[in-house]
């Protein structure tokens, strides 16, 4: 789902919780919705998709019932907050390979984009771990199976399994932000300027570890910045010699 600016604005008066369309919401209405998926994000992205409704409810300052009436249910609510993230993230890739001809510049464009964002910090599991139709593969096929290869990162290989029909929005945003990120990581392999072991997998990794979540606001900033300039260092390949 795309959604931002006014688009975003537009969608939230026009959805509900789990996607389909509604009527537009009272004024009230909708800015409790935005106050929840604001807080949402908020809190997720500080303790993980593991914290309560109630915590939620408390930083958007509505009733934990008024959370439970747009969102039935805490996947409901993740699932919302998650295909946004991967959306994001999408765009930002996209913007990248749109506005940089050089290959590094717009990979590490990306990076900075999205671990400034904080969407690394919300990236859902089925990003890092993402069943892929065959007939519709990443067209990376060697990264695939480097990924596929890696004992020591288990956690983030791309794997096999059958799509089911209550997994396709999921499936289908994470696959279109590996599509995108894949074009951006071969590019920047052709010419030479990654480390040709660097797999979409491990582009993710930056972009979920390098947006640490601190309660000071310019000290996560530096710490971020810091960071991935590290990371990056790191993915960039190194002339023989």
């Amino acid at each position: 789902m795309h959604l931002q600016g006014s688009s975003w604005s537009a969608a939230v008066a026009s959805s509900d919780g789990n996607g389909g369309r509604n009527t537009p919401l009272r004024v009230d209405a909708q800015r409790n919705l935005e106050h929840v998926l604001r807080a949402a994000r908020e809190v997720f992205g500080e303790l993980g998709y593991g914290a309560p409704m109630e915590d939620v409810a408390r930083r958007a300052r509505v009733g934990v019932g008024t959370v439970y009436r747009r969102f039935p249910s805490k996947d409901v609510l993740v699932r919302r907050i998650a295909e946004e993230e991967t959306a994001r993230l999408t765009d930002q890739a996209r913007a990248a390979l749109g506005q940089e001809n050089e290959p590094w510049s717009a990979l590490a464009r990306f990076l900075r984009t999205s671990v400034a964002s904080g969407a690394g910090r919300l990236l859902p599991p089925q990003v890092l771990r993402v069943g892929v139709d065959v007939e519709t593969e990443i067209r990376l096929p060697q990264q695939r199976q480097a990924a596929l290869a890696a004992p020591a990162q288990p956690e983030l290989r791309l794997v096999e399994r059958p799509m089911v029909a209550e997994d396709e929005p999921d499936d289908a945003g994470a696959a279109a932000l590996l599509e995108v990120v894949g074009q951006l990581v071969e590019r920047a392999r052709a010419a030479g300027e990654l480390r040709p072991d660097v797999t979409v997998a491990d582009v993710l990794l930056v972009i979920a570890t390098a947006a640490p979540s601190l309660p000071d606001a310019a000290q996560q900033a530096a710490a971020s910045a810091r960071l991935l300039d590290i990371l990056l260092d790191g993915l960039r390949s190194r002339p023989m010699g």
